[in-house]
């Protein structure tokens, strides 16, 4: 089991009820590695981790975060503003976090909570970079 493997069954094994998990390289948009209790296309999956790139680092998203420093007097550095996203759909909390190096993507049932959900993803995220 690689690396990237592992830790994607951590985060599936300690957020509560999570019933997916991936990881996306937010510089080409590409999924490094998915896991999942159901089956779903693959294009809908690789369509997920485009719209998740999109999401963090999309042109409207970097002119924002330009705009930001602009009125802050803050020189460019590269960082970014958004380290996490929630999403609340009709049944499951999207979580979405940064890491240093990737980005990882977690989908639990809405029952157990936002705290439930995003702190085990943010210690998974934290520990892989």
């Amino acid at each position: 089991m690689t690396k990237l493997d592992d830790a994607l069954q951590r985060s599936i094994s300690s957020v509560p009820d999570c019933v997916a998990a991936g990881f996306i390289d937010l510089g080409s948009g590409m999924l490094l590695g998915v896991k999942t209790v159901d089956s779903h296309p693959m294009s809908v999956i690789e369509l997920l981790a485009a719209a998740t790139a999109d999401m963090f680092q999309g042109p409207n998203v970097v002119a924002i975060e330009k705009l930001f420093r602009s009125a802050r007097g803050v020189p460019e550095d590269g960082r970014h503003y958004f380290q996490e996203i929630i999403v609340n759909s009709d049944n499951l909390i999207h979580v979405f976090l940064r890491g240093r190096r990737q980005q990882q993507v977690a989908e639990c049932p809405a029952h157990p909570g936002l705290a439930a959900a995003v702190c085990p993803a943010s210690l998974v995220v934290q520990r892989i970079g």
